[in-house]
């Protein structure tokens, strides 16, 4: 097998039921090599796509399974369905990805893998649609997430109301401007408490999201909360992702419970 296999964390793709949405979830398991030491327990990080990507695409995209290795840090990366934005769908019962990721997921990883099964050991990343859901998650279930990262986040979502097929999770803006509040992680924001998780927010200077996550970083620095900000030269691609999670990774392992 050579010295790749001696070297490189394991990939997999696992079924992970979901009662809610009464089906089985592909999710992606990235296991370093120290999970395969008698007696280990790793740290997760959970990283969630974007918009009309899989759960296979941050590691075909990107060099996430060495930064796994690297590090010593378990990465789960569910499949989030083509247009999900990561919250439990008041329009669609089928789309139910906020209790899918914060309660059925974890519960199975926990129970399957050698994890440290506690928020100080749980990180929750994602970029575009999966930068949204990662503070979405982590600030509405601070007692599960103690860690998270936004890459090019689509952190407000009302000045979009006709794109990436979010009207069809919410329903019309104009008909529930209160769901669009409501879930939006700008709005979750005006909620967070100082030191409630370590947050770092990430996106290209020129990326279509840039004004909105520039609105959240200003709403963070005015509430004091502290995390870390970073705008680089990009766009919303996959170029701009696969260099930035190197930078984030550092963050994130600082940060986790080891």
């Amino acid at each position: 097998m050579g010295a790749t296999s001696a070297w490189s964390a394991s990939v997999s793709t696992i079924a992970i039921p979901s009662v809610g949405m009464k089906k089985d979830v592909p999710v992606t398991v990235i296991l370093p090599n120290a999970s395969q030491k008698p007696g280990s327990h790793l740290p997760v990080l959970y990283l969630l796509h974007g918009y009309s990507n899989n759960n296979g695409s941050w590691v075909e995209r990107t060099s996430i399974r060495d930064l796994a290795e690297q590090y010593g840090i378990i990465v789960v990366c569910p499949d989030g369905g083509f247009s999900s934005w990561y919250f439990d769908s008041p329009e669609d019962p089928s789309y139910r990805y906020e209790t899918f990721v914060s309660k059925e997921l974890i519960a199975e990883v926990d129970k399957r893998f050698p994890t440290l099964p506690q928020r100080d050991a749980r990180a929750i990343a994602g970029l575009s649609m999966g930068g949204h859901g990662a503070l979405f998650l982590a600030f509405r279930h601070p007692d599960v997430y103690g860690t998270t990262v936004s890459f090019s986040g689509g952190v407000d979502l009302r000045p979009f109301p006709n794109n990436w097929d979010i009207a069809k999770r919410l329903g019309s803006l104009q008909e529930h401007p209160d769901r669009w509040k409501e879930n939006s992680v700008v709005s979750l924001a005006e909620k967070v408490m100082p030191g409630q998780q370590a947050i770092s927010i990430d996106c290209g200077e020129e990326d279509f999201f840039i004004t909105v996550n520039r609105n959240l970083h200003d709403l963070l620095l005015a509430r004091k909360i502290p995390h870390d900000y970073a705008e680089r030269p990009g766009g919303h691609n996959w170029a701009y992702w696969a260099n930035a999670i190197k930078y984030q990774m550092l963050f994130i392992s600082e940060h986790l419970l080891h």
